[in-house]
């Protein structure tokens, strides 16, 4: 019974790949970015069937806003030359605190986020944030390491073409959404802070001010009281999270003003 595991295992170790993410550090990927795009698509199409979309005009206008603006081509392939993807937006009605991008241009808000953060910069920290998550292929880093570590569950059954619920499932909670259907694998706190850095440099290159993320997370941390939101419980915060996002004020500061200085100011409008 052990030798079809053993033999995946073998598979395994022969078909992952070392690559590095944006920031240098090495990763072990099993999965192609046609891979991954299909699993990103197939986890969004659930999600939407799942959850209430948002029909309100002017809050779908203003997250649609600052999406455009993070995602511009330029500023993305500034991060990683490969992301080319054109990005599906959605907003879902519900009191989530809470945000997610998916691999193959996919990104959901919670209108719940909008009230904790509260200005165009701050919501662009938590976008910014996630979509960094894809730049840094840390999905395919999940479910790869899943893979390799647990044969017993038969992750291999996620590759291309899986489909039912069991599988569905597995798959969202290697992308980061355990949180949405009860399996809980969150990205782990080296991505965390990994998308952190992502997310600044983005934000700031739109013509966002990057000074934002700290507010935004010490908004998180008031606002988590006892009970902490749903971004914070698979998006750990803390003082020194906020203080990693101080530090690194300086070099995004400059990559802001001259965002600015070329005209990249983004005019969302808060929903009045």
């Amino acid at each position: 019974m052990l030798r079809p595991f053993i033999m995946a295992l073998a598979v395994f170790g022969l078909t992952a790949c070392t690559a590095h993410s944006p920031t240098g550090r090495g990763q072990m990927l099993m999965y192609s970015p046609d891979d991954m795009r299909q699993m990103g698509a197939q986890s969004f199409a659930q999600i939407k069937q799942q959850e209430t979309v948002s029909t309100n005009r002017q809050i779908n206008t203003y997250v649609r806003c600052i999406a455009d603006a993070l995602t511009q081509p330029q500023h993305l392939a500034a991060i990683d030359p490969q992301q080319v993807e054109a990005w599906e937006v959605v907003v879902f009605e519900s009191e989530q605190v809470n945000a997610f991008a998916l691999p193959g241009g996919h990104i959901g808000v919670y209108t719940g986020l909008l009230e904790v953060a509260q200005t165009p910069d701050q919501l662009a920290a938590v976008m910014g944030h996630e979509i960094g998550h894809v730049l840094a292929d840390h999905g395919n880093e999940q479910v790869s390491r899943g893979q390799m570590t647990n044969a017993g569950l038969q992750i291999a059954q996620i590759a291309l073409g899986a489909s039912g619920t069991a599988n569905s499932d597995m798959i969202m909670a290697g992308l980061g959404l355990g949180a949405q259907v009860g399996i809980l694998l969150p990205f782990g706190r080296e991505q965390e802070s990994e998308s952190d850095v992502i997310g600044l440099e983005l934000m700031a290159r739109a013509g966002f001010d990057p000074a934002a993320a700290v507010t935004l997370w010490q908004n998180m941390a008031k606002a988590s009281g006892s009970a902490p939101p749903e971004l914070l419980s698979t998006h750990p915060s803390s003082q020194s999270r906020i203080a990693d996002l101080q530090s690194r004020q300086g070099a995004a500061g400059q990559l802001y003003n001259q965002a600015k200085a070329s005209g990249q100011r983004p005019n969302c409008r808060v929903p009045g």
